[in-house]
């Protein structure tokens, strides 16, 4: 198992940026695929991003492209989600989730991580 440990979060008026980290423990991290999901109250929860094992590969949904990034330290074991030009519809609890990593990139489906955090709230206010 791997344990995933979100922080970051936190209120933030409309444009602002913030930037959540999810720290990694228990083996080795550049055997994981990591993803970000988030859930708005009364919503199901959706995929945001996933970056490769191998930090060659990123995808983004389309409601944050351009605005977001993933990156990952595998030294340090942390993965990150830049958060730029923040809207209210980005208000969500975000979830960092890990899935071993195969012949290719995680897929954007949440059966496809075993493995999550506790999620750390996000608030955008206009």
């Amino acid at each position: 198992q791997v344990q995933l440990v979100e922080s970051g979060g936190g209120l933030v008026q409309v444009g602002g940026s913030l930037r959540l980290s999810c720290a990694a423990s228990g083996r080795t991290f550049s055997n994981y695929d990591m993803g970000w999901f988030r859930q708005a109250p009364g919503k199901e929860r959706e995929f945001v991003a996933v970056i490769r094992w191998s930090e060659i590969f990123t995808y983004y949904a389309d409601s944050v492209k351009g605005r977001f990034t993933i990156f990952r330290d595998n030294v340090n074991n942390t993965v990150y989600l830049q958060m730029n030009s923040l809207k209210p519809e980005d208000t969500a609890v975000y979830y960092c989730a890990a899935a071993l990593r195969g012949p290719k990139m995680t897929s954007t489906a949440l059966s496809s991580y075993p493995y999550w955090g506790q999620g750390t709230q996000v608030t955008v206010s206009s």
